[in-house]
């Protein structure tokens, strides 16, 4: 399973874009479609004022958040 990171890169540190394993700069709406498409174990999407992130599930742990601050 790829990590996937959130780069903050968007307005008020939005995630626009996601480093995902080796590749990097991955769209939102990209990373989002491969969350749905159940590529991403252990991962969720979100909404927030009408736009969808990437997630972790809750596991305690900070090093395999999406946002690692």
């Amino acid at each position: 399973m790829a990590s996937i990171k959130g780069r903050n890169d968007g307005p008020n540190g939005r995630n626009e874009h996601y480093d995902v394993g080796n590749r990097k700069n991955v769209p939102r709406r990209n990373v989002v479609a491969e969350i749905k498409r159940g590529e991403h174990p252990g991962k969720h999407v979100i909404q927030v004022n009408g736009r969808e992130y990437a997630r972790d599930n809750p596991d305690g742990s900070k090093k395999d958040n999406v946002n690692r601050d």
